[in-house]
């Protein structure tokens, strides 16, 4: 099965890799990304919080290079704060959130 066209040529799965990828294809996820790495990594006292980091940045890098997967997943979760009742809400959540662990799974280097 070849993988969606939002996964070719992905970055290695390491911290530089993934922001190169992320400046060059998605610039406008590279000052949160940065952010984050600040917070979480670069002013903490250990590299505990880096596999959650990856998984986390490699999942909205996929999805940025995917438009119309990043366009479904916002439009799900938009509905959801619009949804007038719970049960609606979380089946509109846990869709996009279905799309969001499904993008994060290609493999490095793809």
């Amino acid at each position: 099965m070849r993988p969606p066209r939002a996964f070719r040529a992905c970055p290695k799965a390491t911290p530089p890799a993934l922001r190169a990828a992320i400046a060059e294809h998605a610039p406008a996820l590279l000052p949160d990304f940065d952010r984050h790495w600040r917070r979480d990594i670069a002013d903490g006292y250990g590299l505990a919080p880096v596999p959650a980091f990856l998984a986390r940045w490699w999942g909205e890098f996929a999805l940025a290079r995917d438009p119309e997967l990043d366009a479904r997943v916002k439009d799900l979760e938009d509905r959801a704060t619009e949804a007038t009742d719970s049960a609606t809400a979380r089946a509109l959540l846990e869709e996009a959130a279905h799309l969001r662990r499904e993008a994060s799974r290609a493999e490095p280097g793809q």
